[in-house]
């Protein structure tokens, strides 16, 4: 099957030098010539494909010979979150974290507040939610306008979501450093003259390496907007970043546990990935390793939060196990900021945890105090694998 697209040519004294010093006849009629062999019909079960190729090469035209592509709007008078409306609030917020937009201060800002990387998850999300069921969703220049750190990060949430969901979706691209990522099922390459191949070569993910360094507290205050609970944080706390590729990720903080029997314990107080690298699952791995080097110094080690992205990761993780408080509703005065800041009374169940992994060895050098370890230069740690 062939597409083309013709247009009409208004001769003028341009076209007539074209075709006078450039060998090229001009006639009132342009047409361009696009391959096309994708037949859905014939792919059997899928989720996830990819139609790639060079600018110019006809994805957007094969991508729009399938469907409608339809167009999403935001009304900036409402927050984020209120515009996946009919969805249920817990839907719509489980939308917006599967595709890594998971920063809940963010979802009560308008969309004409957030990043260009935000705002493209947040697009990407309400084409999603807005599909029909049993409806092919079709997404044209896929993160052609993202760092591409972000797009490698949305890509692995996206493909996990539309999966799990049992959705298809069709993107066009002419980025290739996402395929690993997005793990599709099939790719239409038109680099390679419509190529039509399978997956199979690319279900496994790569290797994430990031870099642990020790940090003072006041690194907090690049974080803290991205966090559910904005009041300070206590100075005395062990504070670490992590980084990828030079580019900062994730910041955590623990301080002691105390408690009657608990002995030598530890808490995880704080713990934010950055949105552009939501998506990745950097959160659980980061949290684990925390545990593992508290375990591995001899602490016990323990968290309680109220983010149910966290409270998945404890609950089918075999290296967590529920504290006696777990799932209690417990009451706690906090400072919550919105647009201005106000005190409110806040009952919730939280996800109450105890690390019982095994220890994580090689990281005793961050344990220390840090006038020490400063003393020592040793603030910048060691390398982590996930």
């Amino acid at each position: 099957m062939e597409i083309v697209l013709k247009s009409n040519v208004n001769r003028d004294e341009y076209t007539d030098y074209i075709q006078d010093h450039f060998d090229l006849s001009v006639g009132d009629v342009a047409e361009v010539h696009i391959p096309n062999n994708l037949n859905l019909s014939r792919l059997g079960d899928w989720n996830i494909g990819v139609i790639c190729g060079a600018s110019g090469s006809g994805k957007s035209t094969i991508l729009h010979s399938l469907g409608e592509i339809k167009e999403v709007e935001f009304d900036n008078n409402k927050p984020l979150i209120s515009n996946f409306s009919p969805m249920t609030p817990q839907e719509a917020s489980q939308i917006l974290c599967a595709m890594g937009l998971a920063s809940v201060p963010t979802w009560i800002r308008p969309y004409s507040s957030l990043s260009n990387g935000e705002k493209y998850r947040a697009e990407v999300a309400k084409r999603i939610s807005s599909e029909s069921v049993g409806g092919i969703i079709l997404v044209d220049e896929y993160t052609s306008v993202v760092d591409r750190n972000v797009a490698k990060s949305m890509s692995n949430a996206l493909q996990k979501y539309i999966r799990k969901e049992k959705k298809q979706i069709i993107l066009a691209t002419c980025h290739y450093d996402i395929l690993e990522w997005l793990q599709p099922d099939w790719i239409y390459d038109l680099n390679k003259g419509g190529a039509l191949e399978k997956g199979d070569c690319l279900r496994q993910r790569p290797q994430i390496s990031l870099q642990v360094y020790r940090t003072e507290p006041d690194t907090w205050q690049l974080f803290k907007k991205h966090h559910y609970m904005t009041q300070e944080m206590n100075k005395s706390a062990m504070c670490f970043c992590f980084t990828w590729e030079n580019q900062l990720v994730a910041f955590a903080s623990i301080l002691p546990q105390i408690g009657k029997g608990l002995g030598k314990a530890m808490r995880m107080t704080r713990l934010v990935v950055l949105p552009d690298f939501q998506g990745l699952g950097l959160g659980g791995k980061i949290l684990d390793f925390m545990g593992g080097i508290c375990c591995a110094n001899g602490y016990k080690f323990y968290i309680k939060t109220v983010n149910p992205r966290m409270g998945y990761h404890l609950e089918h993780s075999d290296k967590w196990k529920p504290t006696p408080h777990n799932g209690k509703l417990r009451k706690e005065r906090e400072e919550v900021k919105t647009f201005g800041k106000y005190k409110c009374l806040l009952v919730r169940p939280s996800y109450c945890y105890q690390y019982i992994g095994q220890g994580i060895a090689g990281y005793d050098d961050l344990m220390q105090k840090v006038d020490k370890m400063r003393y020592n230069k040793s603030m910048e740690g060691q390398l982590l694998l996930f």
